[in-house]
């Protein structure tokens, strides 16, 4: 019987800047590598300046957001959150896709945790996510971890800002 290698889930969670920059760090270091990386971003609008940077490493590291707004979720009306809320599903449908077939090396969720504790999405739909990873490596990144989402991980990495000083 063949034992199928599992790829590794990594977590970036906390209250400090860095999470997401670490997380890019990563997809930077694996793309030296020759493998490929997939991002998705979730919760931070899609008028973010660093994607277009981010868009020039491609293909080896592509980026995706599925949220059609300008501004971040928690400055949206009702309605157009659950506008929203649809594309972040299709966003997390297209993970699934990722991981189904073996599409890259490396797969990111910046912000799903946010996604988790804004009740977007369940610690289940993370879980089921996670479970048709194959051999492809995970990053979640947020803000609050809860222990379901913990004890699925293989690494955890608290950020916290212990002095931030506007020069």
């Amino acid at each position: 019987m063949t034992v199928m290698a599992k790829g590794l889930i990594y977590i970036y969670a906390g209250d400090g800047r860095g999470k997401s920059p670490a997380a890019i760090g990563r997809a930077v270091q694996a793309a030296v590598e020759g493998k490929h990386v997939v991002i998705l971003q979730f919760l931070k609008g899609k008028g973010q300046e660093n994607t277009d940077f981010l868009r020039k490493m491609e293909p080896e590291i592509k980026l995706f957001r599925f949220e059609k707004s300008d501004e971040n979720y928690e400055e949206l009306s009702e309605e157009r959150k659950v506008e929203e809320i649809g594309n972040i599903h299709n966003g997390m449908n297209y993970a699934r896709k990722v991981l189904a077939t073996g599409e890259c090396d490396l797969l990111i969720l910046d912000e799903v945790l946010g996604l988790v504790e804004k009740g977007i999405v369940s610690v289940e739909d993370v879980k089921t996510l996670l479970e048709c990873r194959g051999d492809t490596d995970v990053i979640l990144t947020g803000i609050k971890l809860s222990d379901e989402i913990c004890i699925l991980a293989d690494e955890v990495s608290r950020i916290e800002t212990v002095k931030f000083k506007v020069w």
